[in-house]
């Protein structure tokens, strides 16, 4: 019995000695020391909120469109007796020169079939008259002679045959001027879809064009947008206040501009969209108006246009790696460090954010990412080049 409480109890006390031991060596330990070092300050690059002059605009997207684009449809029927070199896809017309001639034959002989239905109308007012003349001297001493009896009606029946005749020669000779069929206007064959010797008729869709002395490009425009622009519902330019807008593509590996003008704004919005559209034109698209690599603002190109808004003058700037996501910017403190603050955004382009409330002209706003950023945390400027800072002075407006 005693060895089996020895096995046991050995293990037991080898067990306690041991823990006895780590107490000791733990109570025994000297404490760490302990540092008096102060959190370390974050090196950022800084800049002033200054006054500056800034030029307003708003970015959008449209597809040029033909201000004027027809369906050239047939008026007349017949076969198709020529048809013009230019009348194909992509072909250059003038405005009176013939696209397509319809056979003639018939239409001249209804000319000459009318001629001759007038001149024989002319000639029975002529006996009409003759013989109201004769009634009226047979008649010349009858006080109550009935008009039938002068011949009066008669008269009026030869006229109005007279006047259904050239009514007739008009509607004959109209009839052969369309045999021609030709555009108002100068501009561009669309597609065609008649070919010599195919027989049309009235109403018969022949092709379409449109006319290259303008183009058009709608644009949508959201709630920001037009407060930007500052323009009312419903604008209509004149010479005085029409809006410049730069457009711009990308074609055959190039980026190509021109210059346009934005000449009104819908006088309602879409409800689809809740956009407001306007409306931009660029004259003589194909001549002048073409990029200056000699590109043409061909229809159908979706485009990029930047309109021109109002300068706002001396107005608090900052650059735009200033702001930070939700209209954060984060400031440098009197006592350098970290403040936080949320900003109204008047304007923002691409490299600049005019600032309607939250901040001072002066004060200096940090452009460096500060990861995990908290308020009140120390930071330190880092100096820079003079070539690469800007002036410090709020009053500067260079650059703006």
């Amino acid at each position: 019995m005693n060895q089996r409480y020895k096995k046991i109890a050995i293990p037991i006390v080898i067990i306690a000695a041991g823990l006895g031991a780590y107490q000791l060596l733990t109570d025994l330990k000297p404490d760490p020391p302990k540092s008096d070092e102060a959190r370390r300050a974050i090196g950022v690059f800084v800049e002033p909120v200054r006054y500056a002059s800034v030029d307003t605009s708003v970015t959008t997207q449209g597809e040029v469109r033909a201000k004027t684009q027809v369906e050239i449809i047939s008026q007349v029927s017949g076969r198709v007796a020529s048809v013009s070199s230019e009348f194909v896809e992509g072909g250059k017309v003038k405005s009176g020169v013939p696209l397509v001639s319809i056979e003639q034959s018939d239409y001249h002989a209804a000319v000459s079939a009318a001629e001759a239905r007038q001149a024989s109308a002319e000639v029975l007012v002529l006996q009409a008259n003759a013989d109201a003349d004769v009634a009226r001297y047979q008649l010349r001493n009858e006080t109550k002679a009935s008009d039938l009896a002068l011949k009066k009606p008669q008269v009026a029946q030869a006229q109005a045959n007279v006047r259904a005749a050239k009514a007739d020669l008009t509607r004959a000779r109209l009839n052969l001027a369309r045999t021609r069929i030709s555009l108002p206007f100068n501009g561009r064959i669309v597609d065609t879809a008649v070919a010599l010797g195919q027989y049309v008729t009235p109403g018969r869709l022949i092709g379409r064009a449109f006319a290259d002395d303008i183009v058009q490009i709608r644009l949508p425009l959201n709630d920001a947008q037009i407060a930007t622009l500052d323009l009312p519902i419903g604008f209509i330019a004149d010479s005085d206040n029409a809006r410049l807008v730069s457009i711009t593509s990308t074609l055959a590996n190039h980026q190509h501009r021109w210059l346009g003008s934005l000449q009104r704004l819908d006088a309602a919005v879409d409800p689809s969209t809740r956009m407001l559209f306007g409306t931009a034109q660029v004259a003589n698209p194909y001549g002048q108006g073409a990029s200056k690599t000699g590109m043409p603002l061909a229809v159908g190109l979706f485009v990029s246009a930047k309109i021109a808004g109002p300068t706002l003058e001396n107005v608090p700037v900052i650059s735009r790696a200033a702001l930070r996501a939700g209209n954060l910017v984060y400031v440098l403190g009197k006592e350098r460090t970290l403040e936080i603050r949320c900003v109204e955004v008047a304007y923002s382009s691409d490299t600049e954010v005019v600032i309607g409330a939250g901040l001072e002209v002066g004060e200096l706003v940090i452009r460096s990412s500060i990861r995990n950023a908290t308020e009140g945390m120390p930071l330190e400027i880092i100096q820079q080049d003079k070539s690469s800072m800007r002036s410090e002075d709020p009053t500067n407006t260079l650059g703006a």
